[in-house]
Order: C-alpha cells, then structure tokens, then sequence
C-alpha cells in the first residue's frame, strides 16, 4: 500500500468534494434514482470543468508504454487521486505471471489498483490504461488545447479520457455518500498498448470475482455507443536459419532461408476462415545480409484475428502441420504463436446490462447504441471476461477521435457529462440489483 503525498490535484479534489456535498445536503445515504434524471445529471453538468482539468494534468505527464519514468509519474498522480478519494490504493508491480512477447520491454509499467469498499454485497470492476503509443517528446506536437467543442492532446482519447472519468465518477459518489456497492475495484494498467503482458493475469483474476465490468476506452465520435465484442489477436513469428554462401561462386553449398521463408508463406497462405471470423495475413518479411550472398536467415510474421478463444488453438495447430513441409530440407524453421489479446464475446449477461444502460441514456433523451458486433481492434475487457460470467461491456468513455495520430486525437467535451451520467447510474443500479435481467 502507497501513502500518496497530498498535492495540489488533491487539493482541488477535496475543495470540490466538499462544494457537491453542500449543494447535496439533502440527499442521503443511499439514493434509489428510478426513473429520475436529477440529481446525478446537475452533478455531471458540475463536474466537466474539473474533469477537463484532470485531463489537462494527466496529457501533460507522457507516458508511453516504454517510458518507465513517465508511467511511474502518472501512476503517482492518479493514486494521489484515488487515495483522496478514500481507496485504498497499491502499486502492482509486473510478477512472474506476466507473458513477456517479441516486443515486451524489460520492465513493463506497473499497475494502480484500487478499492473502495462500500456496505453492500456487488463487485464491479472499473478498467482504463494509462499508456500511450509515443514515444518522449512527443507531447510538443500535441499539447492540451480546447477549440469549440473539442479537447486535444495526447493519449486523450486513448485512454486518458477513461482514467479521468472514472476518477471523476468516484468522486459524484463520494459527494452522494453513495457505498451501496461491496466493493468498486479500480484497475489502471501501463502495458495496454503492448498487449498487456504484465497486467493480462491480474485483469483476468478481478473479472472472475467481480459481478460486472466496465472498461473505458473511449466511444467514436460518429457512434455513440458501447461495444460488447472486439477481435482476438495472435501474431505469428516465423524464423527461418539457412546456411551463407558466395551467391557467385558456389550457391550450391548455401542454404537459402528466402526461398524456405517465401515456400512457407506461400503454403500458409490460405488459413483464413470467413466463416467463423478468422483471419490469418502475412505482413512482415526480411531475409538475408548483402546481395552477393545466398541469405543465412529470414524472418516473417503474420497478424491473426478471432471472434472465439477456441479458434486460437486450431489455427496454431494448422499452422505448425503446414511447416513440417519443407522447400529445403536442411533449412531449420521455428515458429512462435503469441496470442497477444482474446477476443471478447458478447454473452447474455452483457447484452442485458447494455439493454439497461439504454434505459439509462434515454432518461437524458439521447440514443446509445449496443454493438455486439466484434471490432478489428482488442480490448483488455477481454481478459476480465475469460471465465464467462460477469457481464462486461466496453467503451464506457467519452466520444473521441485520432487515437494513436500525433496531432489530431481530440475527444467531444460536451459528451463528458452523459458518460458521467452514465457511469454513475450504472455503479449505482448495479450496487443496488436494478438492472435489467
């Protein structure tokens, strides 16, 4: 456990806790909103200068997946946070059940978790990530600047935007004096970016004793929604040794690792399966040293998509059939299957929770979209929905656009307030067992 240090962001914190509780002096304990909008829409309404605040501080601290410094940075300032809020709040450093990939760094980014334990009996799980893809120095291109309706900066839309709302949502709570949950877990990892090899095992083991899940990456500027199911993804690593020779004067005595690497994607060419979803591409592919000779090694890789965890092990077990044939048979071949991300399936669970949480946005009379369709993209939610019980829904964040761009990722101020609105009530009814079955 930290003792966060208390700092000016804490500071602002407490101030306007303590203004929600004066303007919430007749609320109590415990709130049952039925169909009612106020009081958490005014609360949502107040609170959108203070979350852009946040999320002004939290752009300004980069953090790449590989910037240790950076992560360690944000990871203090969002545990400040959390511990003035009245979590209790550890730093999760990467264990030995992390699964280190092809471009796992040494020391992936810790994680923040913390738990704020309430007087009833539900558990939710509340995920974001507070790594971005960029590299140090990349925040020049990309300060924080608001322009009409739009919030710019980096990483804001992927996932800044999620921490800051789910900060900012515990602290409606807190004014509210709402604990009728048992417990809401808050999980911010460091290494989504790269696949989540040090958090995957710890977001798998809190999705399977928790009763809902709800991750915050951000919904799409041109789709107000959630979304129930994404891809899997695996990659495909394949390494070919061979044996140099001059390419001139004796080819013969090589053993050339092109030709076994290009036999070999050629013969691998046709796995895909539209049928069930699955798709298998050769991207990648480099081989040899200088013209002149005949190429000692090549390498290649290909990207793997899933809609279901089963598929993983049947297109890994075709793909190791396959190579057995060999174009050259003293070329040695090695191949390394990383499943780098499950797919998340939509159950029946989750559709019911989404269902609710329409319910809820048309309080606000606005439509919220359920796509329970799977994306090109993965999500950690993934992981938390592996033991198939909790229901988990994703893109619980604000409206963005241009993640991963390095001038353009903005994200939609004026939707802050009906994400709040909506993260909120869905903490609230499933605290107190009112969503829909």
């Amino acid at each position: 456990m930290i003792q966060a240090k208390k700092t000016a962001a804490s500071t602002r914190l407490a101030i306007l806790l303590a203004a929600l509780m004066t303007s919430l002096c007749g609320i109590g304990p415990t709130v049952s909103f039925g169909a009612a909008v106020d009081p958490v829409w005014s609360l949502a309404e107040k609170e959108k200068p203070a979350l852009l605040e946040t999320l002004k501080e939290l752009v300004a601290i980069e953090s790449g997946s590989r910037d240790r410094e950076g992560l360690e940075r944000i990871a203090a300032r969002i545990a400040a946070s959390l511990n003035a809020l009245g979590a209790k709040v550890d730093i999760v450093e990467p264990g030995a059940d992390a699964y280190p990939m092809s471009d796992t760094p040494e020391k992936p980014g810790a994680m923040v978790q913390a738990i704020f334990t309430g007087q009833g009996s539900k558990r939710i799980l509340l995920l974001a990530h507070m790594d971005t893809v960029f590299p140090r120095g990349s925040a020049a291109k990309q300060p924080f600047r608001i322009d009409g309706n739009r919030a710019y900066g980096l990483g804001i839309a992927d996932d800044k935007q999620g921490i800051a709302l789910i900060l900012h949502t515990m602290a409606i709570l807190k004014a509210m004096n709402f604990r009728d949950y048992g417990a809401v877990t808050v999980l911010i990892n460091g290494d989504e970016e790269i696949s989540s090899p040090a958090s995957r095992a710890l977001i798998a083991k809190l999705g399977a004793t928790h009763d809902a899940v709800l991750s915050f990456e951000g919904s799409r500027v041109d789709s107000d929604k959630l979304s129930l199911a994404t891809s899997g993804i695996a990659a495909v690593l394949l390494t070919v040794k061979g044996r140099a020779s001059h390419s001139g004067f004796a080819p013969e005595n090589g053993v050339n690792a092109l030709y076994e690497i290009a036999h070999q994607i050629l013969q691998t060419r046709d796995l895909s399966d539209p049928s069930v979803g699955l798709k298998m591409n050769w991207t990648l592919a480099s081989a040899g040293v200088t013209r002149n000779m005949i190429p000692p090694s090549a390498q290649a890789s290909a990207d793997v998509r899933v809609l279901r965890v089963s598929d993983y092990d049947a297109i890994e077990r075709k793909i190791r059939e396959r190579i057995k044939n060999k174009l050259l048979p003293e070329a040695e071949i090695e191949l390394t299957f990383e499943r780098r991300r499950p797919p998340l399936e939509a159950s029946a669970a989750a559709k019911a929770l989404a269902r609710h949480a329409q319910r809820i946005y048309r309080e606000l009379g606005k439509e919220l979209i359920v796509d329970d369709q799977p994306e090109g993209g993965g999500t950690d939610a993934a992981f938390a929905a592996l033991d198939g019980k909790a229901p988990v829904i994703e893109r619980m964040g604000v409206l963005g656009f241009g993640e991963h761009s390095d001038n353009a990722e903005y994200v939609l101020i004026d939707s802050i307030p009906a994400r709040l609105y909506l993260a909120v009530r869905m903490i609230v009814d499933l605290s107190q067992d009112k969503t829909l079955k």
